[in-house]
């Protein structure tokens, strides 16, 4: 089985460009998990007929979202974080804050394990929104999985908007305490490792130069100077089951790249 993830960057632009449909063609995923889709499924014009899809837009236009697209049909499907973890860490307080107005999260639960997409709110260059993520979002989301994890394996994946390591940008040294590398989002996925998660690229691959996202400015993707924002994590007890994690970095269409991971 092969899942895919991909921060596609706004879905109609990537299938516009004519990058979409060809990359289905070729990697034909089991599973596909969208982030960053940026519209309504009823304003797309795709036709996957292998696909069930499930859709997890944004209430705000043209933002944010997330989407799975699937060749069976998944036990069940959620939608965002259940009601109590709103409440717990005050998501329903600001609106554009709350999660699930932003589509943020998407659960789709098979026979064996639940497949979770999730599109990581990026703290802002002024870092306005560190405090959401570091005292809200990372908490919640660890709370989430774990509680999945009481029922069955999990498989999270998408963009989490952060480089872990020193490994997983280019520049480190120049980007310390910049967003997407700043000590408390860093810490954000410690403990997610701490609680019995695996980084299942890193599992397989060390050392740098391995990035899915680029800034369109400088011929930065051409000179792969870039980060590592796009993961796939499974609860260590099922990592027997993966037999690869890989960036797919020749694949085109959005300044992220897509990462796949394929079980046994």
């Amino acid at each position: 089985m092969k899942i895919i993830s991909w921060n596609v960057n706004g879905l109609r632009a990537v299938h516009r460009k004519g990058e979409f449909l060809p990359f289905i063609k070729e990697y034909q995923p089991d599973i596909l998990c969208l982030q960053e889709i940026k519209s309504r499924k009823e304003q797309n014009e795709l036709d996957l007929e292998d696909y069930l899809e499930y859709w997890n837009p944004a209430e705000r236009p043209g933002y944010s979202g997330t989407a799975i697209f699937c060749k069976e049909k998944p036990l069940s499907i959620t939608f965002g974080f259940p009601v109590e973890i709103l409440d717990k860490y005050k998501f329903n307080e600001d609106k554009y804050g709350d999660p699930n107005a932003e589509g943020r999260v998407l659960t789709a639960e098979f026979k064996d394990f639940f497949v979770v997409t999730v599109y990581t709110p990026n703290s802002k260059a002024d870092l306005s929104r560190l405090s959401l993520r570091y005292k809200q979002w990372d908490p919640a989301f660890l709370e989430y999985i774990k509680t999945l994890k009481q029922k069955k394996n999990v498989i999270f994946c998408g963009d989490l908007n952060v480089a872990h390591t020193e490994d997983d940008l280019a520049n480190p040294k120049q980007n310390e305490g910049e967003h997407g590398f700043t000590k408390e989002e860093r810490e954000g996925i410690d403990n997610v490792v701490n609680s019995g998660f695996v980084d299942t690229f890193r599992h397989f691959t060390k050392g740098k130069g391995f990035y899915t996202w680029w800034t369109p400015f400088a011929n930065s993707r051409a000179r792969n100077v870039g980060w590592r924002l796009d993961y796939f994590f499974v609860n260590k007890e099922f990592l027997p089951n993966i037999k690869k994690s890989e960036i797919l970095k020749d694949v085109f269409g959005s300044d992220h790249c897509p990462v796949l991971l394929e079980i046994a």
